[in-house]
This record gives structure tokens, sequence and C-alpha cells, in this order.
């Protein structure tokens, strides 16, 4: 279907709330289109868009299409049920999901697609305000909010676009970069991908959506990256072995900070700093260094734009104090996220005791994970465990089986150090209450999850 935004003047998005929908609402809004959606949900991101002149509908229903809509963006997590959805068919309005919305723009710009199962928000906060900061104007979507801009989108005027390129239902397939920056493959999206196999196999053909002279920027630490690697010619690799093009070394967490040194083809272009933990934060700024230094963008800039990287929306991000007690709230919700970022804080507060609040996202996975989320708390001192969110559209029946307190039940027997220290609550409300009890002043408390848990941490901090 051939669809010319140019042409179209009104606009209904389906879940406008989603983050990646969002920022395209925003983005017609900005180009004098008229903009309206539904989301059953109510959040920060719903009250900017309404601020901004956009119409919202807090419920989902064929009433809210008429014959005047001429174009349908919806979330892929939409069913085809849908009362907008199945309306707007009926009207033969053009449908099209966020990805295709979001190719439209993208493919025709100089793209650059941050890619992979852990990172990409981190990473593509980390270039995309490098870019901004070398004065190269660029735009950025992102799956976070980023404190410069108050929002998940920066509207540039240059050729730059860079986006957070997502691998569910294969979506990143439509999209055409000029660079791909691949920062790890691990499973995930179990509900959708059948194996790693087949999870790797849509990396595999994202790659070679890259244009001749296309770039792909790669973490040369992770194996199921280097697998697939081998049918392009131009690669740039990033990570702590010796063999990459851009590696570092002589890491140190302290003091609240990271350094480390960068070697850049076997010289030396000095210590880097940044003010976020953890060494996947290292692999993100190794790939945005690396990105800096394709375009050619002066080492000192890219020093002192990473320096200045604070963090963004749920990524590590200090909410404030609740009974002396320092809250973070973070995005963390596979298995190799969560014991990274507990480690991470660890290390960046070796003298405090953590108290980790974790709400598992969706039934799908935390059932195909389950062995990989027994070992994820091993670095807390206390662990609450609430149960797990729903995510409408993406659950089956057979997956509801699995539960937070099974979880809870299970690390008790493999963590025999925790086991008096771990706790299940039934919702958020449960959640607040039970750290009302168990905190401590000088306490770390580190609230994860993708789903709504983070309204307990801006609810103890407000």
């Amino acid at each position: 279907m051939q669809i010319n935004l140019e042409k179209i003047n009104k606009i209904h998005f389906i879940g406008i709330g989603g983050i990646g929908l969002s920022a395209i609402a925003k983005l017609m809004k900005e180009k004098g289109k008229y903009i309206c959606g539904s989301d059953l949900n109510h959040s920060l991101i719903i009250e900017n868009l309404e601020k901004s002149g956009i119409v919202i509908y807090t419920m989902q229903s064929k009433d809210n299409i008429d014959s005047s809509i001429e174009l349908v963006i919806h979330s892929m997590a939409v069913p085809e049920d849908n009362p907008e959805l199945k309306r707007a068919k009926e009207l033969n309005i053009k449908t099209i999901t966020y990805p295709e919305s979001l190719s439209l723009i993208f493919n025709n710009k100089f793209g650059i697609a941050i890619c992979g199962t852990h990172g990409k928000s981190s990473t593509t906060a980390m270039a995309g305000l490098l870019f901004d900061d070398a004065k190269l104007d660029p735009s950025i979507v992102v799956g976070s909010i980023l404190p410069k801009y108050k929002s998940n989108l920066r509207i540039g005027k240059s050729k730059y676009f860079l986006i957070e390129a997502c691998e569910y239902k294969r979506a990143f397939l439509n999209y055409y970069p000029k660079i791909i920056l691949l920062n790890n493959i691990e499973l995930d999206h179990t509900d959708y991908y059948k194996d790693l196999d087949d999870f790797k196999s849509a990396f595999e053909e994202f790659i070679t959506h890259l244009s001749i002279d296309g770039m792909l920027i790669l973490n040369g630490d992770d194996e199921n990256v280097l697998s697939i690697k081998n049918k392009i010619s131009k690669i740039l690799s990033f990570g702590l072995n010796e063999k990459n093009d851009v590696r570092a070394i002589n890491v140190e967490f302290m003091d609240g900070q990271t350094k480390f040194e960068v070697f850049y083809r076997n010289k030396n272009i000095g210590e880097f700093v940044l003010k976020v933990p953890g060494l996947f934060n290292i692999y993100n700024a190794l790939g945005a260094i690396s990105l800096g230094l394709t375009l050619k963008i002066p080492i000192e800039k890219i020093k002192k734009s990473l320096k200045n990287y604070s963090g963004i929306w749920r990524r590590f991000e200090i909410k404030g104090e609740y009974k002396n007690a320092l809250v973070i709230s973070d995005y963390a919700h596979h298995p190799t996220e969560v014991k990274a970022t507990i480690k991470a804080t660890k290390k960046f507060y070796p003298e405090k005791r953590i108290m980790t609040v974790f709400q598992p996202h969706q039934h799908n996975r935390t059932k195909k994970l389950y062995q990989y989320f027994l070992k994820s708390f091993d670095d807390t001192d206390i662990l609450i465990l609430s149960e797990i969110f729903d995510v409408e559209g993406r659950e089956e029946k057979e997956d509801q089986s699995v539960s937070s307190l099974d979880l809870v039940n299970d690390i008790k027997k493999e963590n025999k150090n925790i086991s008096k220290n771990i706790f299940y609550t039934k919702n958020l409300e449960e959640t607040k209450k039970l750290i009302d009890e168990k905190i401590k002043p000088d306490d770390i408390l580190l609230i994860m999850g993708a789903g709504d848990i983070y309204k307990v941490a801006d609810e103890l901090t407000n």
C-alpha cells in the first residue's frame, strides 16, 4: 500500500500512549496534521500528548473512527478484533503499524538503527545526545524519555535520523538504515520467537537491509552477534576483547562514576567517564563512541557528551528518597538485565543494603526464561516479587499457570543466603505496604520491571 504522508491530514492512533506510537503522533502533530488517538491507560505520556493539543479517547470504541480519518496507525500489540481497527477496515481507511509508519520517514533519511536484546534505549539516547552536542541536528526516536527534551522524540533538520529498532515481531524489518549498531543477541519475546535460532534469523535478515555502502557496528564480545556478521563487508567491532576495533581497558567503578580507557584500532584515545553504572553501560557507551568515530565526531566532543549523560526515564533513574532510602527506577525485565542491574547497583553502592522490588513482565516470558530468573537475584539483600504484569493481546491461557509466588518459593530453595528475605505480593498496593514495612534508612530501593511497577517508585518519591 502506497502512503504519502504529505497528503494525509487526519490520523488516528490506536494505543497512542505507547512509547513508540506517541513519538510518531507528536512528529505528525509538528507537521501540522490533526491527530487523535485512544489508549486504555492514563499516563504521563498521555498528559503530555493532551497538552500538545492531541485529542485522546480513554475508551476504545468504533465510535472514535469516522470517515473523515484518512489513516489509522496502531501498535503491533493491537489485536485484529480491536473495535477501532475493525471499524477502520469497514470504512476502507488505510491502516498501518507503528514500525510501518516510522519507516515512511526513516527510510528517506541517513538512518541509524540501534538494535539488540539489551541496551537499545540507552545506546540510542547516548548516541542521539552525542549527535546533538556535535551540532549535527539529528532526529531521534527512543523508547524512553530523554530528560533534555522531556520527550521520546527530537525533531531535527539534518539528514541524520537515529532510532531504537525493536525486534518484536520482526518490526525492524521495515527499516533500511545506512548504519546498524547491534548491541547483543539473547532470546527474548518468547511469545513470538520459537527459539534462539529463530530470534537470530531476524537480526540476520535485518542486517541485509543495509545499503551497499552501509556500516555494521557490532559488539565483538557477543558470540551470537559474531555468528551472523559474515555477510557484511564494512564492520566496526567494539567490546573489551583486544580483537575489537574499539575496546575499553582499565575499567573502574568508584565514587558514583564509571571510568575506562579506550583504544581505537590500537591507538589509545584517552579516558572516558560515565555517571551511569554497570558493565552494560560501558558496552552502550562503546557503541556510541564507535558511531561517533565512524562519523568523525572529534574525540573530545564524544568524551564530554558521554560524561554529561545522566540516564533516561526508567533506566537506572534516580527518583529521590523515601524514608531516607535512595529510590531507583529501572525498566529491566529480562533475567540478564535484572541480574546486571542489581550487580551494577551493588558495585556503585558497595556499603549499602540493596532492596530489590521486581515485577515480572508477561507470563510467557516468565515461563520460558524461568530458570534464568531464579539466578537473577543473587546480589540483592532483600527481594520483593510482585505478581506478573499481564500484557494485553500477548498472553495465552496456558501461560497463566506461572506466578511470581512460584519464583519466590523456588528462589528460596536455590539461594539459602536470602531465603528469609524474599517476599511475594499480589499487587502494587501490597508491594507499597511491604516496602514501607521493610525499608531502612540508607537502603538502596531498586524498583524494576517493564509493566506498571514504576508507579510505585513515582508514588513513594512524590
